[in-house]
């Protein structure tokens, strides 16, 4: 027998450890070279582990388990033959009987049921505690019933009394490595920085009026549509060049300033919330912003984003438009000191030279880090946007459309 041993390779620097988040293969399958046999989260991003060779696999570590990076995960007989057929175990496997009528209504005993249970340990008091359960409620799975720790964590508050019609499921289920590490990071900007949020509006119109006249021979050209997100994107370059301290970092005792501008764009993935970053933000046209959004947000979508692609922006643009948000207050992406949030865009009445007008209209909100960048900077930085966006023929595009658009 010739047994491979597969070990955790390392997602990227500083990461030293992984969790299996799902088994694609069951404990026996022939596997082929590459084929993708699990997804494993670091906190940056989620990962699909592909099988270093064919053979028969034994899994050795089981969904939810933390495994050090260099440790083995699996093994594969490379020797084994594949197996003649495409029959599948769970083909073997017996079906449940589907429930009646009868035993769906009925309501659960174990839902109504109080517990004649052992007493409850020290750290399991107090978990109980802390979520407001009485120990009579939890089935203690101890000696003599006692209550451990594990049972406390387990254990649900009770949602009151069932009513005679309707279901109250619950479900418990494990978050991401990736998402327990983002509510780490937002908690801790909230607790670790002076964060502070101003806000402003944008009218849209000459945007729309730009997009009409030229988003047909643009997509036609570059293969990409036209969208906001180089605009924005080339307006916070153009502000973060006009007040650095909102492209820097602070590190200890120290502040960092940047001569480039890193943009990372926050977009929807599969696994939640990702961060890919535009490199260079600077040396771009419209087209290139706009190839490179299209670019990571495919990745994003697909599960391929790296945590290189996500890792080292200096600064971030997020639109909650998208989902319809009217206006928030975007939470800092540390190290960071800065983030613009986008949101919907609304007819609405504004004065235009002294008349009023209906035009379309976007709330902006600029969230700073206020140990590093004063009042003056984070205002003048949004407004430099909001001009940017009002005037984007003349800020943006060196009164040349067709010859911006054009690059």
């Amino acid at each position: 027998m010739s047994v491979l041993e597969m070990k955790v390779p390392s997602p990227g620097e500083s990461i030293t450890e992984v969790e299996i988040a799902t088994w694609l293969v069951e404990d026996g399958d022939y596997v082929e070279k590459d084929q993708p046999i699990a997804e494993v989260d670091s906190d940056k991003a989620t990962l699909e582990l592909p099988a270093e060779e064919s053979g028969i696999i034994t899994l050795k570590a089981e969904e939810g388990d933390a495994v050090a990076v260099g440790e083995v995960v699996c093994l594969i007989d490379t020797a084994a033959a594949k197996p003649a057929g495409d029959a599948s175990k769970k083909d073997d496997a017996p079906t449940k009987e589907a429930p009646t009528k009868e035993t769906a209504d009925a309501p659960s005993q174990e839902k109504k049921e109080t517990y004649a249970s052992g007493t409850a340990s020290p750290a399991a008091k107090k978990v109980l505690a802390e979520k407001g359960i009485d120990a009579s409620a939890v089935k203690g799975t101890g000696k003599d019933g006692r209550i451990t720790k594990d049972d406390a964590v387990k254990a649900v508050p009770s949602m009151g009394t069932q009513p005679a019609n309707g279901t109250r499921g619950t479900e418990r289920k494990k978050m991401s490595m990736l998402r327990r590490k983002v509510a780490e990071r937002l908690v801790a900007v909230k607790s670790e920085t002076a964060m502070l949020t101003t806000f402003n509006e944008v009218n849209m119109q000459p945007i729309f009026d730009l997009r009409k006249q030229y988003k047909e021979d643009f997509k036609a050209k570059h293969g990409v549509g036209l969208g906001f997100m180089s605009f924005f994107t080339l307006a916070v370059v153009r502000a973060l060049k006009m007040y650095p301290d909102v492209n820097s970092m602070i590190d200890g005792d120290f502040q960092i300033k940047h001569d480039f501008q890193d943009i990372s764009i926050a977009v929807s993935g599969p696994k939640g919330l990702m961060v890919p970053v535009i490199r260079n933000a600077e040396n771009l046209s419209f087209r290139g912003v706009e190839s490179e959004v299209k670019r990571l947000a495919l990745r994003a979508r697909d599960g391929q984003i790296t945590v290189d692609e996500m890792t080292g922006g200096t600064f971030t643009i997020t639109n909650g438009g998208v989902f319809g948000s009217m206006l928030s207050t975007p939470i800092i992406n540390p190290p960071q000191s800065g983030i613009l949030g986008m949101h919907n865009i609304v007819n609405r009445p504004i004065a235009v030279d002294g008349a009023v007008t209906i035009a379309p209209i976007m709330y902006v909100a600029l969230s700073y880090d206020h140990r590093i960048i004063d009042g003056r900077e984070s205002v003048g930085f949004l407004v430099a946007v909001k001009e940017a966006l009002e005037n984007p023929v003349e800020l943006l595009m060196d009164n040349n459309p067709t010859k911006a658009l054009e690059m």
